[in-house]
Parts: C-alpha cells; sequence; structure tokens
C-alpha cells in the first residue's frame, strides 16, 4: 500500500522505526489542504496536521512510501488517538495514486502550540532528503520552535535524525 506523510514521517529513519519495513518511493503533493503545526502531540507540542481547504492553490509537499498494509499496528499506535487514518489521492510525478495518510482529529487542534526543535528538525530533513521543492523545505525550516525541556527526550530524538535504517528498502 501507498502512504503519504507530510510531517515527522518523511523521514526515513523515523517512520522505519514504526513499521517492519518502508520502501520510499519519491515526492508527492496532496493538493486542495494546508499544512499547520496545530496538532497536540502526547509530550504537549504542536505535530503536523494537513487541513482540506478545497482551494486549487493549496498544496502540501510530502514523500510517497510504500508499506505493508497488514503490519500496520505500530504506525497506528505511534500515530495516536489524536490522528484518523485515511485514503485520499495524492500526486506524483508520474500518476495520482491513491495513499492512506493521517489527519488530525478536531479535538486534538490547538493553533497556539509551540513546535519542538527536534520535531521541526525530522519535518526539514525528511523534505529535503526525498528532494521536496526547496521553496517548501524553507518555508518548513522557517517555522518557529522552542528547544525541549526534556533533555532525555531531545537526545533520544536527536539520534534519529542521523541513524541510517536497516529496514529500508
Amino acid at each position: 500500500m501507498y502512504y503519504f506523510a507530510y510531517g515527522s514521517n518523511m523521514l526515513t529513519s523515523r517512520l522505519a522505526r514504526r513499521v517492519p519495513s518502508v520502501r520510499p518511493v519519491g515526492p508527492a503533493w496532496l493538493d486542495g489542504h494546508r499544512l499547520y503545526w496545530h496538532l497536540r502531540g502526547a509530550d504537549g507540542s504542536g505535530k503536523c496536521n494537513i487541513v482540506a481547504t478545497g482551494n486549487d492553490g493549496d498544496c502540501v509537499h510530502g514523500v510517497l512510501f510504500e508499506l505493508d498494509p497488514d503490519r500496520l499496528s505500530r504506525l497506528h499506535a505511534a500515530e495516536g488517538p489524536a490522528y484518523e487514518f485515511l485514503e485520499t489521492a495524492v500526486g506524483t510525478a508520474n500518476e495520482e495514486v491513491i495513499a492512506a495518510t493521517y489527519r488530525g482529529r478536531e479535538n486534538w487542534l490547538d493553533d497556539s502550540l509551540a513546535v519542538l526543535d527536534w520535531y521541526r528538525d525530522f519535518v526539514v530533513q525528511g523534505a529535503r532528503a526525498h528532494g521536496l521543492p526547496s521553496a517548501w523545505v524553507d518555508w518548513l525550516a522557517d517555522t518557529p520552535v522552542r528547544a525541549d525541556d526534556d533533555a532525555a527526550r531531545a537526545a533520544d530524538n536527536r539520534a534519529i535524525l542521523i541513524e541510517q535504517p536497516t529496514n529500508a528498502l
């Protein structure tokens, strides 16, 4: 099955920790949507979310991956109750495909949330590694962040930024 990642799961090492095997397919986009950093994560900080706008000029860039649909339980657990799992049409360089993705549930959204620096770095590094448009990567990198007060959590997550996953095909 295809999976459209637009947040921290664009970083292959992050996604590879969450699913048994992962195969990056390449850049993809979701028209008629905007990206926000307003979903309340388990740590209380802002995480990425897609919001349908219906405006043809709005677009969220992301990465298309191929995953084994019978082994998604760990990914669902990692995303948690804040997200609903759905299928949608995404564009690729060759064709439009149906891909699964996550969208934040309304009662988990809060525009006042701060984004942690390491989380923003997951998103930016994933976007850059998969060749997303430079203007999109620059926009992601300009997201205001705060340092994580939990030094151990920050160190654990920063380690993921330099991992080379063995289960990425």
